[in-house]
């Protein structure tokens, strides 16, 4: 085969990949080509990063070793038509597209081969280098599959093995995670301008205190419960907006929030 590493779908997750790979050094540019609609993207693919890019899947399909899966879950039935027919038995594919399940891949494929495929869930920290992933093998997919994925995940994010059985939870806990920081975020920073403080102001209190928070959990050891009643004194400024929550039901909130991004999850994969 002409290319190691062949990609569908030259979207911004597939792009943050492609530079932590390139960063690593593993797979050179040269033996690398990307498939996308968008003459933006190619242009980007081949002009920055140095590697082929084609408008047809068929051909990075047919010509690479390794072939990740990268678009939209709404378009990897079209991604997929006839693709079966064009790869080679012995390529191993990698899909990040979330909720689609290893054996909906497999019956895309079709002609009855043992089809080795990763199902892999990553979130966009990915596109910084400071992601997540977790990746899955389908029934036919081996350990050095497995390992192959790792290395091309690991420049840009911590990799996680698990069942695909869990994919759902790792979609509505880390996969959807990244928003809920978001969003708690936009909130702070809106209270702390209805408290007088600057949007600037408040935009930089608030950052620095997530990175801040997120360094002490990493690193410290302790449980975040242990990390919360360290800061929170009794009868003070943060016991009175822990009450508040409480009393606000927020902690069920949460839990229930993540829930209902797994319920969904599942709904996307049926």
């Amino acid at each position: 085969m002409k290319y190691e590493l062949g990609i569908i779908g030259a979207g911004n997750m597939a792009e943050s990949i492609l530079r932590g790979v390139l960063r690593a050094g593993s797979i050179p540019p040269a033996a690398m080509i990307a498939a996308d609609v968008s003459p933006q993207r190619r242009e980007l693919f081949h002009s920055q990063l140095g590697v082929t890019a084609t408008e047809e899947n068929s051909i990075a399909a047919r010509e690479a070793r390794i072939v990740l899966l990268s678009v939209k879950p709404q378009q990897m039935a079209a991604a997929l038509a006839g693709m079966g027919e064009v790869l080679d038995p012995s390529t191993l594919i990698i899909s990040i597209a979330a909720a689609i399940t290893t054996q909906a891949i497999e019956k895309h494929l079709g002609l009855a081969h043992p089809w080795r495929i990763i199902r892999c869930m990553p979130n966009t920290p990915v596109l910084v280098g400071a992601g997540i992933v977790a990746i899955s093998r389908g029934k036919n997919a081996t350990d050095d599959d497995m390992a192959i994925a790792r290395k091309i995940f690991e420049p840009a994010a911590t990799v996680l093995e698990t069942s695909e059985d869990k994919i759902d939870a790792v979609t509505a806990l880390s996969g959807s995670g990244p928003a809920y920081f978001f969003y708690l975020a936009e909130e702070m920073m809106r209270a702390g301008v209805e408290l007088s403080l600057t949007p600037q102001e408040s935009r930089q209190l608030v950052i620095a205190t997530a990175v801040g928070a997120a360094k002490m959990l990493a690193e410290s050891g302790d449980s975040p419960a242990d990390l919360r009643r360290k800061v929170t004194s009794p009868g003070g400024t943060t016991q009175a907006a822990i009450a508040h929550m409480d009393e606000n039901f927020w902690p069920q909130t949460t839990i229930d929030a993540v829930k209902a991004a797994a319920r969904r999850s599942k709904e996307l994969s049926s």
